[in-house]
């Protein structure tokens, strides 16, 4: 039996329109691409994602928790952000629960998509041990450019 996927039939549909548009050279607000090699394929695999920018580091949050795409990142550690024709591989480091609370924190106090509301268990009035435990089923790498 197949495994229900947490991520939403129109997000999925949504996934491949925002793929199609960026790989064609537009900006979307803070979207890019993010390819990553697959954990048990090795095969590359691309998924749209939101870089938040915070103090000069760019971090990744993942609304729908533990999915495929950071699976693979956290086996990998490395991937490739491409926006237009520009191409970056970085290295993704996962936070621990206190900084990682810290900056979904910050996101939600600056305001998320209303459709991405109901996919976190915290609020921006949350307390900050809420926000380390939302962390643990929401997790948050630093993207570092790699040299």
């Amino acid at each position: 039996m197949a495994k229900a996927s947490p991520v939403p039939f129109g997000v999925r549909v949504f996934n491949v329109l925002t793929i199609t548009l960026l790989r064609a050279g537009f900006k979307l607000g803070a979207m890019y691409l993010l390819t990553v090699r697959g954990r048990k394929s090795g095969l590359p695999r691309t998924t749209p994602i939101a870089i938040v920018e915070k103090d000069g580091k760019r971090y990744v949050i993942t609304p729908y928790g533990v999915v495929d795409w950071v699976r693979n990142l956290r086996a990998a550690g490395e991937a490739i952000i491409t926006r237009g024709r520009h191409a970056e591989t970085i290295r993704a480091i996962e936070l621990p629960a206190g900084e990682a609370g810290l900056i979904l924190k910050t996101v939600l106090e600056g305001g998320i998509p209303s459709f991405l509301e109901k996919y976190f268990e915290v609020t921006a009035n949350s307390s900050r041990e809420d926000f380390e435990q939302a962390a643990v089923h929401h997790p948050v790498f630093s993207l570092e450019r790699v040299v």
